[in-house]
């Protein structure tokens, strides 16, 4: 089968096509014939090199860390019944998605209902169980005044949807006209462009105000600004670092204010976590919620993996981005 591999950290060229034996389903697990992968900005960050201290991968390695796809096979233990199974899959970590065939632990398959298409289950792997942690934390409330950076992307376009679901007043914030449209048509009420000098002021005085939420996305310089909108008492995540790094808190100021700040580890799903994502992750499929629909904006065919990398790295890419074996 094809797949891609990495056997040093670099560019995106270092992003190979090769030829591989197929994967066979050891105990407890699942053989997913791959009709969609996920490809987030963290994939990019660790072909890189740059999260090693975060996400150690040992070379080589085959990236992708979720897909979609129907169930060709199954090892000991897993019931025979669930071969021909259309499901989505959390992989380990980054144990193989980009590939036609991925091998997942069952407990990890979650079922995808026959009217959910299977594109749409594998852009909603990770970016949905993140968002949920993320709307838990910041507990939106009608008329919260909530700023949203890295708005365009994936995971932004759901938050976008679900702060406006609460009856929240959004501003998103991302860069050039094309993503501004886009973050508007999902329910923001009003959009603000971060390249342009003054955009945190902007963003108040649309909102009306000091945001009691700010959900960063983004990370660097762009992010740091971001929070010195929050106002007293405000929630605060920064768990995107899509800028090259996180955001930089002022940890005194912030508690001198009252405002409440998590982190990326408040987002990480640990094995404690596991169970009850997938419970909400499976409910809403089921219940096809409106605000958990999610964009997706390019496709690539698996052998342009290192295309779509290319992309996210240039922020070319709103929505979400998938490779198609």
């Amino acid at each position: 089968m094809k797949a891609i591999q990495v056997t040093a950290f670099g560019g995106p060229q270092v992003l190979t096509v090769v030829e591989v034996p197929d994967a066979g389903p050891g105990p407890g697990q699942v053989l997913v014939d791959v009709a969609a992968a996920d490809v987030i900005n963290l994939d990019t960050h660790i072909r890189a090199g740059a999260w090693e201290n975060f996400f150690p991968v040992p070379l080589p390695y085959a990236p992708g860390g979720a897909v979609a796809g129907t169930i060709a096979a199954v090892g000991a233990g897993v019931p025979g019944t669930r071969v021909g199974e259309r499901v989505a899959a959390w992989l380990d970590g980054v144990s193989g998605g980009y590939a036609e065939r991925a091998v997942a632990d069952a407990a990890s398959a979650v079922p995808v209902p026959d009217d959910v298409g299977l594109r749409s289950a594998a852009a909603l792997m990770h970016d949905l169980p993140t968002a949920l942690l993320l709307l838990d934390l910041a507990e939106i409330k009608p008329q919260d005044r909530v700023l949203i950076t890295g708005a365009a992307g994936a995971m932004g376009l759901l938050l976008v949807r679900a702060a406006h679901a609460a009856g929240a007043v959004v501003v998103g914030a991302a860069r050039g006209g094309r993503k501004l449209e886009l973050v508007r048509e999902q329910g923001a009420d009003a959009v603000v462009d971060y390249s342009a000098d003054g955009w945190v002021e902007a963003a108040k005085t649309a909102a009306g105000g000091e945001f009691a939420v700010v959900l960063d996305g983004v990370g660097g310089e762009l992010g740091t600004a971001a929070l010195s909108a929050a106002g007293d008492g405000a929630r605060i995540s920064t768990h995107g670092a899509a800028a090259g790094g996180f955001a930089r808190v002022d940890t005194e100021v912030a508690a001198r204010r009252g405002q409440r700040v998590s982190g990326i580890a408040a987002v990480q799903i640990g094995p404690d976590r596991a169970a009850a994502v997938r419970r909400r992750w499976a409910e809403a499929l089921r219940t096809r919620s409106a605000k958990f629909q999610p964009v997706i904006g390019q496709t690539f065919a698996l052998e342009e993996a290192r295309i779509a990398h290319m992309a996210m790295e240039a922020r070319e890419a709103p929505g979400k981005t998938l490779l198609i074996p």
